[in-house]
């Protein structure tokens, strides 16, 4: 699990430009279809990956630990393509779930620094509960998200 210095490195990237939009996915804010989609690879890339709708940011190493301790191995390339090694990993739905639960685990590290940081600076909580809500958002789809793909 990463510790705070890497979380506020990743704020500053975020400080100094459109770092976690680089690749499109912020355009919007409207809710999206997971229908709309050609794959549900693409789907689940638009709802998990993108930290507008899940209110986390993944960077590829958060997806090669999420992935090792879904018990694959991979190495690092753009997000996008680890995640799409990610999903092909997850052809089962027991490895899907093993995926599910490694990134709930994730998000969930994650959540607890936001909170770490909202009693830290308490002006800047109601930025943190909004990502905290998001995650658990995302969190409570992915039942749903078993039950759709598998």
């Amino acid at each position: 699990m990463r510790d705070i210095e890497d979380l506020r490195a990743e704020f500053e990237a975020m400080k100094n430009g459109d770092a976690f939009c680089a690749d499109g996915s912020c355009a919007t804010e409207e809710e999206v279809d997971l229908r709309d989609y050609p794959s549900y690879t693409e789907a689940l890339y638009a709802k998990l990956v993108a930290p507008h709708v899940s209110g986390i940011y993944l960077s590829r190493w958060d997806i090669k630990d999420i992935a090792q301790s879904a018990g694959d191995s991979m190495s690092i390339h753009p997000r996008k393509r680890m995640f799409e090694l990610l999903m092909k990993f997850a052809v089962s739905q027991e490895r899907m779930q093993l995926v599910l639960d490694a990134l709930e685990a994730h998000m969930r590290g994650k959540m607890e620094i936001y909170k770490e940081l909202a009693e830290d600076f308490p002006h800047s909580a109601s930025i943190f509960q909004e990502k905290i809500d998001k995650a658990e958002k995302t969190i409570k789809l992915f039942p749903q998200i078993m039950k759709e793909y598998f």
